[in-house]
């Protein structure tokens, strides 16, 4: 969705303390994955906490495209009564995954294990993503892609039935393209095995043995038991860290704020961004930590703090790569310099974050350097814009410069904050509701 199609959203100078309990919408990992096993097992599921932004609704059709029948009772809960493994049924049309990277990827493993044509499009931004990361695995099955160049949608696949188990060692740590392998996988005889440079995000893992597979994790090495059945669970999905931080940064940028966040998932492949804060001076502390549906969770207490710049190595970037444009923002308003190594992921995301974040940090008047997958903030007065930050269907840009809004002593705003949906519907009213002031939001 273009500019000329959505209503600019702006912060007008700096927001009040913010104050207050929040609760920010399910996590987008695992709700995506809850519709996935839901439609994979025998029985019913049962979701609760579910996101219910576009980019999940994408899977949750998608699953229906397949055969799984998903009833949802906004707001409530959804259930989904499953196919079974080896159960789906031929799409009647295009499945189309919107702005979704996570659907796109996750369901070519699932499709490439099965006997019939599919065919999967989705918005301009996800057909500008490179998909020949999951498409390189899956042939290995026999699987077979037919796809624009460098393997981009849209993607026809024929699968078949995989005879023996995958093998397979990944150049990346991608959570997207290990999950790829492991749902083709669970469709193969025997063990499929898995292999990362570094540990990546491990909720697909999780949630197999919760489901009941036999999953065990060596190192960066996982081993999955093929063909198991699957039993419908009951599921409660944990708060998004990804979008606590949004609520988090917020607060430790706008002098007497204190709020706290509940029920966040605090999985520690997904705590990069907190490690960091904590690292500039940040006060956030978990409490209340516990365990649910084999994820921990914490509520999260967060108070203003004074940040000074610190050096992010590239070894926790599979931890925190979607918080990237949130901690720039951080590091716009901190004391010192930020050196953040290991960006190269960005620039293969929604949008080129290393980009957008660095161009628009720059119209607000902080310093940001790019050298290689490098990206440098030099903490200083955020003075706004004179004109709208272009967000290039990239929701993260845009919730990130409206935190940095908050903070300006001018006026920041987006060219388009309709993209914020597919992770974070509500996001302008509940951070309006906790003293903020962001206008013109749908």
């Amino acid at each position: 969705m273009s500019s000329h199609s959505a209503p600019q959203v702006a912060v007008s100078g700096k927001a009040k303390a913010l104050q207050g309990a929040a609760i920010v919408p399910g996590d987008k990992s695992i709700s995506h994955r809850s519709l996935i096993f839901g439609a994979l097992a025998v029985g019913e599921t049962t979701v609760t906490g579910l996101l219910e932004g576009e980019d999940v609704l994408r899977t949750a059709t998608a699953m229906e495209a397949l055969g799984a029948k998903v009833e949802r009772e906004a707001g409530v809960r959804t259930r989904i009564w499953g196919r079974g493994i080896g159960g789906f049924r031929e799409p009647s049309d295009v499945i189309d995954m919107g702005n979704s990277g996570t659907s796109a990827r996750l369901i070519a493993g699932l499709l490439a294990a099965y006997p019939f044509t599919s065919f999967m499009t989705g918005d301009a931004s996800l057909r500008r993503r490179p998909m020949a990361r999951v498409i390189t695995p899956l042939s290995t099955t026999g699987a077979k892609f037919v796809s624009r160049e460098g393997g981009r949608l849209p993607l026809a696949i024929t699968g078949t039935p995989i005879p023996v188990p995958l093998n397979y060692t990944s150049p990346i740590a991608s959570a997207q393209v290990k999950s790829a392998v492991l749902l083709a996988g669970l469709h193969a005889p025997g063990t499929t095995i898995v292999t990362e440079p570094s540990l990546s995000r491990d909720h697909t893992e999780r949630m197999l043995r919760y489901f009941g597979a036999n999953v065990e994790t060596v190192g960066t090495t996982v081993k999955l038991v093929g063909q198991p059945e699957l039993t419908g669970k009951n599921l409660v999905v944990p708060a998004d860290p990804s979008s606590a931080a949004f609520l988090v940064v917020a607060a430790l940028l706008v002098p007497g704020s204190h709020i706290t966040i509940t029920n966040v998932g605090t999985n520690p492949l997904r705590t990069g961004l907190f490690d960091t804060l904590k690292e500039m001076g940040a006060a956030l502390t978990f409490k209340n930590e516990r365990m649910e549906c084999g994820e921990p969770v914490a509520d999260l207490d967060v108070k203003y703090s004074a940040l000074k710049g610190v050096v992010v190595p590239a070894a926790r970037a599979p931890s925190m790569i979607d918080e990237y444009p949130v901690l720039a923002v951080a590091a716009a308003c901190a004391s010192g310099s930020t050196r953040m190594e290991g960006l190269s992921e960005l620039r293969v995301k929604e949008s080129d974050r290393l980009t957008a974040i660095a161009d628009g940090l720059a119209k607000a008047g902080i310093v940001a350097n790019v050298d290689g997958d490098t990206l440098t903030v030099t903490g200083g007065k955020v003075k706004g814009t004179s004109s709208p930050i272009a967000v290039n269907l990239d929701h993260r840009i845009a919730m990130s410069f409206l935190v940095l809004g908050m903070v300006s002593d001018g006026s920041i705003a987006v060219d388009d904050a309709s993209p914020i949906a597919t992770s974070f519907p509500g996001f302008a009213a509940l951070m309006n509701r906790l003293g903020a002031d962001i206008s013109g939001a749908p």
